[in-house]
């Protein structure tokens, strides 16, 4: 494994920095972020710029890392350790696979549980669209669509025009919010559209 490697390629997907865990709540988002997408690797002990600061007490990140991972994931995620030295200073790799009991939920500030998911180098809020794609990717019995006018109209409309959002799949099909939830979700289970998630937005594409 070749840390100064991914150190030097920065924060992403699936890596993230930390100086030092100084919030449960901020650590269980980043682990629960990561279990909800493909896993990912912590890196206590570097600056967000990449600098290498090294850990002061290897003990303690490692019980605020498993008490978060335990007690502010929902389910309970299982860290994996390992201690590494980078340039004589102690990097504490923490690594948070891809889980099969998704949705993850973090404990907030606010005392409720969110689920998160990973966008580039930012865990965010996941979307109720996201959370019930997550809920069902874990069901083994394939998913059954229906094939109505509205799957039509909707992915005729995605053949002619680049992007469409909730609210536009709801104007579009005349119909709540709700129903073309269900309806973006089975598609996106089905492979047909892809969902793009940023902080400030969400829309959908052809796949």
């Amino acid at each position: 494994m070749n840390i100064k490697k991914q150190i030097f390629e920065g924060e992403g997907v699936s890596l993230d920095f930390k100086k030092t865990i100084t919030s449960f709540e901020k650590i269980a988002r980043t682990m629960v972020s990561f279990a909800n997408n493909k896993g990912g690797r912590l890196l206590i002990g570097v600056a967000d710029d990449g600098t290498i600061k090294g850990v002061k007490s290897e003990d303690e990140e490692r019980y605020m890392i498993t008490r978060a991972a335990h007690l502010y994931s929902r389910p309970a995620l299982e860290p994996i350790f390992e201690e590494i030295y980078v340039d004589d200073k102690l990097v504490l790799v923490v690594d948070t696979p891809e889980s099969n009991l998704k949705p993850h939920y973090a404990l907030a500030e606010d005392g409720k549980w969110w689920v998160y998911v990973r966008v580039k180098d930012k865990s965010v809020l996941a979307s109720k669209v996201v959370v019930d794609v997550l809920k069902r990717s874990t069901d083994t019995n394939g998913i059954m669509i229906e094939y109505s006018d509205k799957e039509k109209t909707l992915l005729e409309y995605l053949e002619n025009n680049e992007r469409i959002t909730v609210k536009e799949c709801s104007d579009l099909l005349k119909q709540g919010r709700r129903a073309s939830q269900r309806i973006l979700v089975n598609l996106v289970l089905s492979g047909l559209i892809c969902i793009h998630t940023s902080e400030k937005e969400e829309y959908y594409t052809a796949c």
